[in-house]
C-alpha cells in the first residue's frame, strides 16, 4: 500500500476495471492515478493487512482508492473495501472477468461508477507499442503479425521479440503461471498450446479432470482470465502456446501427446480427423500408431497416396510394420508402385493377401501367376480370376470361376459373363461389358482390382472395330478416376492407342510428348512400348523406330502379354520385324497361337492372330509367310457359324480380303480394282491407315505409271482423312459413325426410345443417350429436324 497526493478533486465516473491479464488493467490504473485531482491510496493485494487496510481507509477523506488485483482480495479486505464504500469512498477497482466469491459482489454493488471492459488492441495499437518499445518503426505486416501472435493484448506485446518471438520473459511468465495453476488446468493448458481442433470431452479426458471436481467450462474460463486465450475465444493465444512447447521438456510432451492420442481413442473420434491434428502436432508416440493406422486402411482404397502416408506415420510413431504391411502394399498398388503382398499374414487376411499377390502379377502383365493367387482368394478373388484365365486360354477353368459368383457383385459378374462371351463373340462382349462398367461405377470401391472392365471392355472393342465404345469406356473411366491412379495411366495410353489404331495420332503424340513415367508397371510398360513403336511405324521413320525400340525389347523379352493385348502385340512385332529382330517375334506369334489353340480355335480370335501375322509378313516383305497367313484368316472365316453379327462378319471380310490382296501384292501381282476395293472396306471397319498403306504399296509396285498416280492418289486421300480434328473420326461410307453408332442411329430413326434401343443391344439407355450425342456432334446438327435430317442422308434413302 502506497499513497501519493495530488491537488483537485476532480470525479471519476468508473468503478470497475474489467480485463484478462496482459490487458493493461494496471496500466489503465496508472493513467487513472496520473489524471486524479485527488490523493492517491493504492491497494496492491496479495500480502496486505486487513487491519492497517481498513485504518487506511478511515483516514483516506477524498483520497482516491486504487485497487489492483481485486479478484485476489481476501473476505476481511472485501470486507473493509465495502464498509469504506459505503461511506462514500471513491474508490476504483480493477480484475479479472470472473467474479471470485459473493463477497467481491457486494462489494462492486456499493460502487457507484461503471464498470469499464477493457478489450484487445487492434493491429495498428500494436504496432504503435511496439515501436516505442522497440525504439524503431514497425511495419504494418510487423504489426499485424504481432497482433496475430499476441491476441491483442498489450502485456504479452511487450514481451515478444522481433519478429513476433516469445521472449524470455514472457517463457518466465508462462512458467510461473502453470506452477500455480491446479494440475489440471495446467495440463488443459499444455493440451491447449498444441492448437489442435479437440472436441470438450476429448480434452476433459486427455486433462484428466475428474466428474465432480472441475468442469472444462470452469478450467477454460480460468486460463481466459490469466490472459491465456485469444479474447473471446477457447484457443491459446500463439505466443503464450510458443512459450509453454518451448519450455517444455521432451518427455512431457511425449506425455502430452499420449494423453491426446488415448482421449482421441477413448471417444470413437474420426480416425482422419484424428491422424490429421496428431500428425499436425507432430504426435509420434505408441497410442497415436493405431490412429494412424486407422486413417490409413479408411483410405487406402480411395486416397492410396494418403494412405501410404499414414502407413508411415503409423510406422513412425511405433507400429509393428508387419501389421500395417498388407494395407500399405495395397495402396502402394493402387498408386502403381513397387508392391508385393506379405506371405506370412493372420488366416483372417489370407484371402485377402491372396488377391493382392494376384493384382500384382496382373499389373505386371503375368495373367498365369495372376489367375493363380486370384483363384485362392475366395469367390470374389474366382471372379476376378476369368479375364487372367481367358486371356492364357485356361477356358474349362475360367468357366469354374465364373460359375463360382456366390454374394459376387453385379459387375463382377457381368465382367466374368463378358469375358466368357469374348471367347467365341468378342463384339457381343463388348455391350456387357459396358454393362459392368456402368454397374461398378454404381458401387464404392471396397478391393484392388486386377483389371478394370472398362480397360477390359475397350480392349475388346477395339478388336472388334468399334472404336466409339472403346472410346466411351476410357473417357468414362478417365473422367470417374476409375480403379485409382495406377488405372488411370493406364486408360490413358489405352485411349491413345485405340485412337491410333483407328488413324488418329494426336492423343498418342500429345501423350508421348508429355512423357511417362519410366518405373511403369509390367503391362503399361507394354502399353507404352507399343504406343510409342506405333508413332514411330506410321511416321515412317526408322530412326524413331529405332530409338523406341530401346523401350518395345525388354518388353518382349518379358512376354508380358496375353490374348487381350493382341493389338499392342502387333505393334510389337512389327516395329521388331521392321528393325530385323526376327528372333523376338516368333515366340510372340507362336505363344498367342498356343493361346488361340487352347481356346478350341474360336474364329475371331484365328483371325485377330492371323491379321497380325500379315503385319509381320507385310514388315518382312514376306510374300510366303503373307500367304499362309492369309490362308489362315480365309479358313477361320468359313469356319464362322451363321447368326454371325454384320459388324463382326464385315470386319472378317475386310481382313480377309486385305490379307489376299497384302499377299499378292507383296509377290508384285497388282489388282489395282481389288485393291481399291478392300481399301474401302478397311477404312469402314476403322482401319483407314491399314488401307492407305495396302494402295500405296501397290501403287509402288504396279509397272503401269497410270495406275500408280491412280492408286497413289487414293493412299493419300485416306490418309488425309485419318486425322480430322480431337474428336474427329476417319471418313467412312457413313460419313464417319462407327459400326455401333449405324446401328443405333437406324433405331433413332425407326422411332425406337433410348429404353428400347439399349434392349436391344444389351447396353444401358444413359449408353444409348452417349452414342446419340456423338452421333450429333459428328453430323453437327443442332435440333432434332436436322439431326434426323442428317441421319436420312447419311444412312441412304432407305434408312
Amino acid at each position: 500500500m502506497t499513497g501519493a497526493s495530488a491537488a483537485g478533486s476532480a470525479s471519476v465516473d468508473v468503478s470497475v476495471i474489467v480485463g484478462v491479464d496482459c490487458s493493461g488493467r494496471t496500466h489503465r490504473l496508472e493513467l487513472i492515478a496520473a489524471t486524479a485531482q485527488r490523493p492517491v491510496l493504492r491497494v496492491n493485494p496479495p500480502g496486505l493487512d486487513a487491519d492497517r487496510l481498513a485504518k487506511d481507509l478511515a483516514e483516506a477523506g477524498d483520497a482516491l482508492v486504487l485497487v489492483d488485483d481485486a479478484h485476489r482480495l481476501s473476505g476481511d479486505e472485501l470486507a473493509a473495501l465495502t464498509a469504506a464504500a459505503r461511506r462514500g469512498t471513491a474508490i476504483i477497482l480493477a480484475r479479472r472477468p470472473s467474479i471470485p466469491s459473493p463477497a467481491h459482489a457486494d462489494l462492486e454493488e456499493a460502487l457507484p461508477g461503471r464498470v469499464e471492459q477493457l478489450q484487445p488492441l487492434e493491429a495498428a495499437a500494436i504496432g504503435e507499442l511496439m515501436a516505442r518499445c522497440w525504439e524503431r518503426p514497425v511495419t504494418p505486416a510487423e504489426a499485424e503479425s504481432l497482433h496475430a501472435a499476441c491476441g491483442g493484448l498489450p502485456g504479452i506485446a511487450v514481451l515478444l521479440t522481433p519478429p513476433a518471438e516469445p521472449g524470455p520473459s514472457l517463457v518466465a511468465r508462462v512458467q510461473r503461471r502453470l506452477a500455480v495453476l491446479p494440475p489440471p488446468i495446467a495440463a488443459l493448458a499444455r493440451l491447449l498450446a498444441l492448437r489442435l481442433d479437440l472436441p470438450d470431452p476429448v480434452l476433459a479426458d486427455a486433462s484428466e479432470m475428474e466428474a465432480g471436481q472441475l468442469d472444462l467450462g470452469a478450467a477454460m474460463r480460468e486460463l481466459a482470465d490469466e490472459g491465456m486465450l485469444i479474447p473471446g475465444t477457447e484457443r491459446m493465444i500463439p505466443a503464450v502456446a510458443a512459450a509453454i512447447l518451448a519450455d517444455l521438456p521432451a518427455a512431457q510432451r511425449r506425455r502430452v501427446h499420449e494423453a491426446v492420442a488415448r482421449a482421441l481413442t477413448n471417444a470413437n473420434a474420426d480416425p482422419i480427423v484424428a491422424a490429421g491434428q496428431l500428425r499436425a502436432a507432430r504426435a509420434y508416440v505408441p497410442a497415436s500408431a493405431a490412429i494412424f493406422a486407422a486413417a490409413a486402411e479408411r483410405l487406402r482404397l480411395s486416397d492410396p497416396a494418403a494412405a501410404v502416408a499414414w502407413y508411415d506415420d503409423a510406422v513412425e510413431a511405433g507400429a509393428d510394420p508387419a501389421a500395417i504391411a498388407l494395407g500399405r502394399a495395397e495402396a502402394a498398388a493402387l498408386l502403381g508402385l513397387p508392391a508385393d503382398a506379405p506371405v506370412d499374414v493372420p488366416p483372417a487376411d489370407a484371402e485377402r493377401a491372396a488377391l493382392l499377390a494376384g493384382v500384382v502379377e496382373a499389373h505386371h502383365g503375368r495373367a498365369d501367376r495372376a489367375a493363380a493367387s486370384l483363384r485362392s482368394a475366395g469367390v470374389l478373388g474366382a471372379q476376378l480370376a476369368v479375364p487372367s484365365l481367358v486371356a492364357v486360354g485356361e477356358l474349362e477353368a475360367a468357366r469354374a470361376c465364373a460359375g463360382d459368383a456366390g454374394s459376387a457383385p453385379t459387375w463382377m459378374r457381368r465382367q466374368a459373363e463378358a469375358t466368357l462371351l469374348a471367347v467365341t463373340d468378342p463384339a457381343g462382349s463388348v455391350p456387357v461389358f459396358i454393362e459392368a462398367a456402368e454397374a461398378y461405377e454404381r458401387t464404392t470401391p471396397n478391393l484392388v482390382l486386377p483389371e478394370t472392365p472398362h480397360a477390359l471392355g475397350a480392349q475388346l472393342a477395339s478388336l472388334t472395330g468399334d472404336a466409339a465404345s472403346a472410346e466411351h469406356l476410357l473417357e468414362r473411366a478417365i473422367a470417374e478416376g476409375i480403379g485409382g491412379p495406377v488405372f488411370g495411366v493406364r486408360h490413358e495410353i489405352l485411349l491413345a492407342l485405340v485412337r491410333l489404331r483407328a488413324g488418329r495420332y494426336d492423343t498418342a503424340v500429345a501423350l508421348l510428348e508429355r512423357g511417362l513415367n519410366p518405373t511403369l508397371t509390367g503391362r503399361e510398360r507394354l502399353l507404352a512400348a507399343a504406343l510409342s513403336a506405333g508413332v514411330a511405324r506410321r511416321s515412317g521413320d526408322i530412326a524413331t523406330l529405332r530409338e523406341a525400340w530401346r523401350t518395345v525389347e525388354p518388353v518382349l523379352a518379358r512376354r508380358a502379354f496375353d490374348l487381350f493385348t493382341a493389338e499392342a502385340v502387333e505393334e510389337l512385332a512389327v516395329a521388331a520385324t521392321r528393325l530385323r529382330q526376327h528372333a523376338r517375334v516368333a515366340p510372340v506369334l507362336d505363344t498367342l497361337d498356343e493361346i488361340v489353340a487352347k481356346l478350341g480355335h474360336p474364329a475371331a480370335w484365328r483371325v485377330s492372330v492371323g491379321w497380325l501375322r500379315v503385319q509381320v509378313a507385310i514388315a518382312a516383305e514376306d510374300p510366303d509367310a503373307a500367304g499362309d497367313a492369309a490362308g489362315r484368316i480365309a479358313d477361320a472365316c468359313r469356319s464362322v457359324r451363321e447368326g454371325t453379327r454384320p459388324a463382326t462378319a464385315a470386319r472378317h471380310h475386310a481382313l480377309c480380303a486385305a490379307a489376299e490382296q497384302w499377299a499378292r501384292v507383296l509377290a508384285g501381282d497388282v489388282d489395282p480394282d481389288a485393291v481399291t476395293a478392300v481399301s474401302a472396306e478397311l477404312a469402314a471397319v476403322d482401319l483407314p491407315w491399314e488401307g492407305s498403306r495396302l494402295v500405296g504399296q501397290a501403287g509402288i509396285r504396279t509397272s503401269d505409271a497410270a495406275v500408280a498416280r491412280r492408286l497413289l492418289e487414293r493412299a493419300r486421300d485416306l490418309s488425309s482423312a485419318e486425322v480430322t480434328s480431337e474428336k474427329g473420326r476417319a471418313e467412312s461410307s457413313y460419313g464417319g459413325l462407327s459400326e455401333r453408332e449405324v446401328e443405333v442411329a437406324r433405331m433413332v430413326l425407326a422411332g425406337d426410345t433410348y429404353r428400347e434401343i439399349g434392349a436391344r443391344l444389351f447396353i444401358s439407355p444413359k449408353t444409348v443417350e452417349h452414342h446419340v450425342a456423338r452421333i450429333r456432334t459428328k453430323l453437327g446438327a443442332t435440333s432434332r429436324a436436322e439431326f434426323l435430317a442428317a441421319l436420312r442422308d447419311v444412312l441412304g434413302e432407305g434408312a
